[in-house]
């Protein structure tokens, strides 16, 4: 390992960063495989995918709140109790009869899993020196898009070969392992806040990056619950090519930008990074065919969509006080998920009633506004660090 990869950031840094992938695998292992099941179960294809709008809806909410409450009690104990709850949350799941109790569990289960990722990024990001934030996001950043590659991957596999059931028991073991971890992991502690006593909501100026996420994600939507539906509508040999070559395009941009050496500021990469967001989405709706459309899109857009992410969360951060990380976290989390949920939901209707070319073409042109507010962004709101 060089002296620039993850060991030089210390023990809890390597830790977390397995925390934070195998989140992601378990997360997004659920997101095509829980629209399939219900699909089995009698679901059509709009309602298949409210599942995942639910779930990102209550995740939303409860970013709102689980960054504030981290900076207050500190990150260990917040992900620490999140990640037992998201293990009974997938026991739960294994023995679902009907529907209708999926989408009554989804946003319980979205409102701890936001605790989850807040709790880990605020962590990560507020323990690294400010010198070295940018590479440390940049690595930190990789565990999420290797999970985004690894879940879908995974469950799809394992669906029809060892059935929902023994899918969703095994993440729930998993995470009470993580659980395990999290609790013995050195750090995490809260932030002195002397005498603040509110939950400490973020600076107003973090509206704008949160706009921005929220717009960008609104065609992220649909990604995880339809592209699978339309590879296997078409007949795809790789069905889950889609989400495992956007997350291998967010690996790939961050190894060929090079971000741990580079001194351009992140507000400057940014519209660059939402301008192939744009491209990626546009080609997986007027680009022919369908396997080859779904790699090279899934490539070019995951490029654009993860880097806007993690440049985001580093701008962010870098301007944030200490004592407001958490908060502002939750902030872009909140915007992220409510986007994903409204794009799941609202294009999954367009998908349903006209196509699922026609709802990729609606999330490409909602990058637009995203693109053109992008501009906005300097370096002088907030503090450097």
């Amino acid at each position: 390992m060089s002296a620039s990869g993850p060991r030089s950031f210390g023990p809890s840094f390597i830790a977390l960063w397995w925390f934070y992938f195998l989140s992601f695998v378990a997360g997004f292992m659920l997101f095509p495989v829980v629209p399939l099941h219900l699909r089995a179960l009698g679901a059509a294809i709009a309602e298949s995918g409210r599942f995942q709008a639910a779930f990102w809806f209550g995740s939303g909410l409860g970013c709102l709140l689980s960054g504030p409450l981290g900076d207050r009690v500190g990150q260990r104990p917040l992900l620490s109790g999140s990640t037992l709850a998201a293990a009974g949350f997938f026991a739960a799941y294994a023995f679902l009869p009907v529907r209708w109790a999926f989408l009554l569990l989804a946003p319980i289960h979205g409102l701890m899993w936001s605790a989850l990722r807040t709790g880990a990024l605020a962590w990560v990001g507020g323990s690294l020196p400010s010198e070295r934030r940018a590479e440390g996001l940049a690595l930190f950043g990789m565990a999420a898009p290797a999970g985004v590659a690894t879940g879908p991957l995974l469950g799809v596999w394992l669906y029809p070969r060892v059935g929902f059931q023994t899918i969703c028991l095994a993440f729930a073991a998993l995470l009470a392992g993580l659980f395990f971890v999290i609790r013995n992991l050195p750090g995490g502690e809260k932030v002195d806040s002397r005498s603040r006593r509110d939950l400490g909501w973020p600076e107003s100026w973090v509206l704008v990056p949160a706009l921005i996420l929220f717009l960008l994600c609104l065609g992220d939507g649909p990604m995880p619950p339809y592209s699978a539906q339309e590879a296997r509508g078409l007949g795809l040999f790789w069905p889950s090519a889609y989400l495992t070559c956007l997350a291998l395009g967010m690996v790939g941009i961050r190894m060929l930008l090079g971000l741990s050496g580079r001194q351009v500021s992140p507000s400057r990469l940014i519209p660059w990074m939402l301008a192939l967001a744009f491209a990626g989405n546009l080609m997986l709706s007027v680009l022919p065919g369908g396997q080859a459309r779904h790699i090279f899109s899934g490539l070019v857009y995951g490029s654009g969509f993860g880097m806007s992410q993690t440049l985001m969360f580093t701008y962010v951060i870098g301007r944030t006080k200490a004592d407001r990380h958490g908060a502002a976290v939750g902030a872009l989390y909140f915007a992220f998920d409510a986007g994903i949920a409204l794009g799941s939901l609202g294009l999954g209707w367009v998908m349903q009633a006209c196509g699922f070319r026609w709802g990729w073409g609606l999330g490409a042109l909602l990058v637009v506004p995203a693109l053109l507010l992008s501009f906005r962004l300097n370096e002088h709101p907030g503090r450097s660090e």
